[in-house]
């Protein structure tokens, strides 16, 4: 019983103090009272209550009221957000035709510096060719950003980005990103903002696949990711770096659509879920995988696009696995 009770005992503890830190009271004084109260109490109850395991029912139980308070803390759509996320996306679906409001196509002369556009664009999902997947690397080669965007051939894609919605002031941390700090936003935009902002103004390595995905099955996960899109602006919902972020997002809609992507760790750790796809036939596999890499790499393309019109088109000249309209 202690050698099973104490590592859980320790991580629950260290979980409770970083919640109530980072989600409790805003004011430091008061968030470190409730620190030294959670550990007095479990102490107390540890090493006061006897036989052991009446102590460890009592500690759960007061991990048990930690989680349920922390559980119960509510998102809310209004705050004031960054310029980059003010604006919820809804979607309006008829037959066909798809319309959806607050498409983000900023203007970027740096990261900093922007020119906020927010528009309204029509989709005909007839005229839908595919899916592709963006990832784009900032540091750590086993992280990545995952961003999906459907192409049209009769139109610019769609992308859609999965991130965090900060509030001003705010910046995102990999250590926050657990807890409850950030608001789940799916941006969706025009590639020319969020792919080159990444490329060209955060200085981020991209690279694109063309995922093999029937076209049938490509309309049922976009319209799953619009019905999620506006879920979200009637009921906000919390980012959490390991169950909702935005490659766990993606397979969430997948598998909603009953369309199957099995666990799998490279999901979690997902700067290799190209080589994953690769090897679950997802993407083009006629080529060797370290060939199909370096040639799915869109970093200087996009650069060399800069804001232009045909942005999208640049990024994919002699990219694999083309598709026939």
């Amino acid at each position: 019983m202690k050698v099973i009770g104490l590592p859980i005992v320790l991580f629950t503890a260290l979980w409770c103090l970083a919640a109530l830190w980072i989600d409790g009271p805003s004011s430091r004084p008061a968030a470190a009272l409730l620190c030294a109260g959670f550990v007095a109490t479990a102490a107390g109850l540890l090493w006061r209550l006897r036989p052991l395991p009446r102590a460890l029912l009592a500690y759960a139980l007061l991990f048990g009221a930690v989680l349920v308070w922390w559980l119960s803390i509510p998102p809310s759509n209004e705050r004031d957000w960054l310029p980059e996320v003010a604006e919820l996306p809804h979607a309006r679906i008829e037959g066909d035709l798809v319309t959806i409001s607050n498409v983000r196509n900023f203007h970027w002369r740096s990261e900093s510096d922007f020119e906020p556009r927010w528009e309204e664009r029509r989709y005909d999902l007839d005229e839908l060719v595919g899916v592709d997947i963006f990832l784009s690397y900032w540091g750590s080669p086993m992280i990545a950003h995952t961003i999906a965007s459907w192409e049209f051939a009769d139109g610019p894609p769609l992308a859609i980005s999965i991130e965090t919605r900060k509030e001003r002031g705010e910046a995102y941390s990999a250590v926050l990103g657990f807890f409850r700090q950030f608001e789940l936003y799916y941006v969706v935009g025009d590639e020319r903002d969020l792919v080159g902002l990444r490329t060209n103004h955060r200085g981020e390595q991209v690279y694109l696949y063309r995922l093999k995905v029937p076209v049938e099955a490509a309309r049922e996960i976009l319209l799953d990711y619009l019905a999620e899109v506006n879920r979200l602006a009637e009921s906000p919902r919390w980012y959490n770096a390991s169950s909702h972020n935005c490659t766990t997002e993606i397979r969430h809609r997948v598998q909603h659509v009953g369309r199957g992507n099995p666990l799998h760790w490279k999901l979690l750790v997902n700067g290799y879920i190209d080589e994953l796809g690769y090897e679950r036939g997802q993407v083009d596999t006629s080529l060797p995988f370290e060939e199909l890499r370096r040639r799915s790499e869109i970093t200087d393309a996009a650069r060399a696009a800069g804001d232009g019109p045909d942005f999208s088109q640049r990024i994919r000249a002699g990219l694999p696995g083309a598709r026939r309209d």
